[in-house]
């Protein structure tokens, strides 16, 4: 069985400056750095970065052309490694993420990246409906603080309700240090 690891999102519009600025997203980058460098150690043929260019420009962020759609400095991609383009928070809706995995015979993926609440939960969610095996590293991923009929709520809350919600029926839930640990 392979695995493969979908790098989601980690962009300059979500860091210091940034158009949508989450909550620590430098930890979040280097414990994704982290599971990156063993990737290319241990797996370098399965790396996918997942990069979301804004569809329209209502969205606000990630728009074309513009430094803050552009990759993190700390996670770029070699040359080797995929580059998939989506469009939408799912990075397997409209993309050929799908058919690059199980050309590379992929039953199982890794997913780290941001945002937690949006596009790590609908690409975590929609890996398990084709029929991949999802494993979430947690502190490898950032979100924002979220509000409702002006009820705040933090951002640290925001990231574990989503996260407990994949636990289980959706992915299995890991640190980064486990995470090495267990494949070390």
């Amino acid at each position: 069985m392979s695995t493969a690891l979908i790098v989601v999102d980690i962009q300059n519009d979500y860091f210091p400056n940034g158009k949508m600025e989450l909550s620590n997203p430098d930890k979040a980058a280097a414990n994704a750095v982290k599971v990156i460098d063993w990737f290319r150690q241990n797996n370098k043929d399965n790396i996918f970065h997942v990069q979301h260019i804004a569809g329209s420009p209502e969205l606000g962020f990630f728009l074309p052309n513009t430094e803050g759609a552009e990759i993190y400095e700390t996670v770029l991609p070699l040359e080797k490694e995929n580059t998939i383009v989506k469009n939408f928070p799912n990075s397997f809706l409209k993309t050929d993420l799908e058919s690059k995995l199980r050309e590379k015979g992929v039953t199982k993926v890794v997913v780290v990246g941001m945002m937690t609440h949006m596009c790590i939960d609908a690409t975590v969610r929609a890996a398990v409906d084709l029929g991949f095996e999802a494993t979430l590293i947690e502190d490898a991923c950032a979100t924002r603080e979220l509000s409702y009929q002006g009820k705040v709520v933090p951002a640290e809350q925001v990231h574990y309700s989503f996260v407990s919600a994949l636990d289980g029926m959706y992915a299995n839930i890991t640190s980064t240090e486990e995470f090495l640990q267990q494949n070390n």
